[in-house]
């Protein structure tokens, strides 16, 4: 059994990203306040020098900040984690799901693809995802999606991504039925991470969430699931039985983050080396300094994980005043 001092195993989930570049720069992303760290890639060498130090693996996500397909390596990657019997999948903005790329995902063996879209129509995508990409998206996206059927392949299962909005929830009825008529058989309603210790920049700031949702953002998010219904298409939302219940802050439970997993079980860990709580903590916070737990650059996963940083974080985690990351989870976002 791989271990970690006497309680605690090592993670058999990463989160490794596969660079911290990216083509765009969308208003819900950190990227559009300039980023947390250097831009760079994760060789295929340093991806397997991480994942060598750990006996097991089970899952792994190959995004972050950036945009993995900008990676040439990353098919490499893909296929040395299959090799480990991992489940792999990854999260991209689609702009370059060419032909090539698109077989190259194919051939390496990826389980899931998620798509990030955010909107219906180009002038949606503009005002979310400040690009005048949309019409390449949805042709790469109804491209691979068709190639993936034709070939009669189980895998990558393929969904769409809509990051909600006060600005583009009123789309989200027209994103299900784009999705059906693509061929994606699922689709995700995200809710927004802001920062908990800064007014926030671009989307990402407390009055742009949907949560407390008013009648009208009701009535769309009923009517997409009942569009979702009728197309065959599974309308959902991270860790929770509804996207009508993600956007609810209502909780029993007055300090919901003890219940959060993701120190126990999970690293995530940036091109740069840095490893932080969860692929949520460097969107809630501005203070990056403070969800940095180590570098596997210079210290081994073992000490990382088992270090008085993780130990102290844990801890922390489990009291009234969590650490600043934290104190959202469970209710402004997903456990």
């Amino acid at each position: 059994m791989q271990t970690v001092g006497t309680d605690i195993q090592l993670p058999k989930d990463l989160y490794l990203e596969a660079t911290s570049r990216c083509n765009l720069r969308c208003k819900g992303c950190i990227l559009f306040n300039g980023g947390w760290e250097p831009q760079r890639d994760l060789s295929l060498i340093e991806l397997i020098m991480i994942c060598d130090q750990l006996p097991v693996l089970s899952r792994v996500a190959l995004h972050g900040i950036g945009e993995p397909l900008l990676n040439d390596e990353l098919p490499g990657m893909i296929r040395y984690l299959k090799d480990r019997k991992a489940s792999v999948f990854l999260n991209s903005n689609g702009t370059l799901l060419n032909e090539r790329r698109g077989n190259q995902l194919l051939d390496a063996g990826l389980d899931e693809l998620r798509i990030s879209l955010d909107a219906a129509s180009p002038a949606g995508y503009k005002a979310v995802r400040n690009s005048d990409e949309f019409h390449r998206v949805v042709a790469n996206v109804r491209a691979f999606s068709k190639h993936i059927k034709s070939m009669h392949l189980p895998c990558p299962k393929l969904s769409l991504w809509f990051l909600g909005t006060r600005e583009n929830i009123s789309e989200l009825p027209d994103f299900v039925r784009l999705a059906a008529s693509l061929g994606v058989a699922e689709v995700y309603l995200q809710r927004l991470v802001y920062f908990q210790d800064d007014q926030g920049y671009g989307l990402a700031k407390s009055e742009k969430t949907l949560m407390g949702s008013d009648a009208a953002i009701t009535g769309w998010i009923n009517e997409s699931h009942a569009i979702a219904e009728q197309s065959g298409v599974r309308f959902n939302a991270p860790a929770f039985a509804s996207p009508f219940d993600s956007l609810q802050a209502r909780t029993g439970n007055p300090f919901p983050w003890r219940k959060c997993y993701r120190p126990h079980t999970l690293m995530y860990i940036t091109a740069g080396g840095n490893v932080l709580p969860c692929c949520i903590s460097p969107f809630a916070v501005s203070n990056y300094g403070s969800i940095i737990l180590g570098n596997v650059f210079y210290r081994s996963l073992s000490e990382i994980w088992s270090g008085s940083r993780y130990r102290i974080f844990r801890e922390k985690r489990q009291t009234q005043t969590p650490p600043e990351c934290c104190r959202g989870c469970g209710t402004l976002w997903s456990l």
